[in-house]
């Protein structure tokens, strides 16, 4: 009895210490809006892969940038790359709460990025999970 009350309070700190500040408050992955500003119908694809038309809603990785491309009948596609930035407040927190470890799960799953919404005024931070980019697309000029 003694070893099996022993055995999980060990699994508990070892599930506890595999936790960091990033991982808690951010996660690994955030959900981004993207929008076709001005054009919906225009198909929007990330990564190469068809996620919507005119507005989607997805779950994308923190850790990469976001290369949306959009393309709509008569318009030549355009592409549009959303960089990522360290999310410095919160590794600083990592480091300091759970030392090496936290370090190095936020570095490992990805959570010490987050899409770059102070260098680019297209993308707009709801929360610490939620972002709404909006894609100029410029290029198609439909006559009217």
């Amino acid at each position: 009895m003694k070893k099996s009350i022993l055995f999980i309070a060990a699994a508990i700190l070892f599930s506890a210490s595999l936790t960091s500040c990033g991982v808690m408050f951010g996660g690994s992955k955030y959900q981004g809006t993207i929008t076709a500003k001005d054009h919906p119908n225009a198909d929007i694809s990330v990564d190469g892969q068809k996620i919507g038309t005119g507005t989607t809603t997805n779950l994308f990785k923190r850790d990469r940038p976001l290369v949306v491309t959009l393309e709509e009948e008569g318009c030549e596609p355009q592409t549009l790359t959303y960089n990522n930035t360290f999310r410095t407040g919160n590794f600083i927190l990592s480091a300091v709460s759970w030392g090496i470890i936290g370090i190095g799960v936020d570095l490992g799953t990805g959570a010490a990025y987050k899409p770059d919404h102070k260098g680019n005024p297209a993308i707009q931070k709801l929360s610490t999970k939620n972002f709404n980019f909006d894609v100029d697309y410029s290029k198609c000029k439909k006559p009217e």
